[in-house]
């Protein structure tokens, strides 16, 4: 694996650092020696086809092997100076780390709801600190215009492009350090999409977000730097540009971004 990111980034202080990741569901290898760092504010992109462990990635960050019996980790990932493996309170780490899923997962509960409870299992129990909080999340995802009039309607009642902004607003009342992206425009219109990419843009100044995706042009336009896996291995490193402007080392990495497979 090569990593080709520029000196002047390197600098930048590290949020994720992933040490000869390994991942297994059963006998089989889903991700093989992983390493690579997630610096702070950056997005970071991941590409490559189906199967490659994209996913999987994601779900080590965020110790969901946890819940996952055939599921077993190898290697180290300390986050914000930590190694989550030696973490035992599971529910702080996920409190600092929010995810998004390719489908929205509603809640059964009202958009006000769907964005308060997170806060209100972290104690906030006064109406007003929760407005201001509802507020503020559903403005950072770029849905509170669309839904302030109704916010005792059911969040499973929105349209799938707004169901998604929910999730992210939902996961953003959690104030998260890190926010995880898997495949987040899969079921959303185009316009839509192009809405939320302008808000992951603004919130990176605040949050750093890993962004998987199967669209090498999402990630051009959205990422800093971006990793190109491939059958279990992390293939390359590159600013995101280098892809795209013949810099990148590897010839997988040029043959997959101009389409010959994947």
């Amino acid at each position: 694996m090569v990593d080709v990111g520029s000196p002047a980034s390197v600098a930048s202080d590290v949020k994720v650092a992933v040490r000869d990741l390994t991942i297994r569901y059963g006998s089989h290898v889903a991700l093989r020696d992983v390493t690579l760092d997630i610096r702070e504010n950056e997005i970071f992109g991941i590409i490559g086809p189906a199967n490659s462990g994209k996913t999987s990635f994601l779900r080590a960050l965020n110790r969901m092997d946890t819940f996952t019996t055939e599921m077993a980790v190898d290697g180290s990932i300390e986050f914000a100076g930590h190694d989550i493996n030696k973490i035992k309170n599971l529910y702080a780490l996920r409190k600092r780390i929010g995810v998004v899923f390719p489908l929205p997962v509603g809640l059964p509960l009202s958009i006000y709801d769907n964005v308060a409870l997170a806060p209100r299992l972290n104690g906030v129990r006064k109406r007003s600190e929760l407005d201001v909080i509802v507020e503020r999340c559903l403005q950072r995802a770029a849905l509170w215009d669309e839904v302030k009039d109704r916010l005792k309607s059911l969040g499973s009642l929105l349209s799938g492009g707004q169901q998604q902004r929910l999730t992210i607003a939902r996961a953003l009342s959690q104030d998260p350090d890190l926010l995880l992206l898997d495949e987040f425009s899969i079921a959303v219109d185009p316009v839509t999409t192009m809405r939320i990419e302008d808000v992951l843009k603004e919130l990176k100044q605040e949050v750093t977000i890993v962004l998987v995706t199967n669209l090498v042009q999402q990630a051009r336009r959205l990422a800093d730097r971006t990793a190109f896996f491939l059958m279990s291995e992390c293939v390359e490193i590159a600013e995101t540009e280098a892809y795209f402007d013949g810099r990148v080392q590897d010839p997988r990495s040029r043959d997959y971004v101009e389409g010959r497979f994947g």
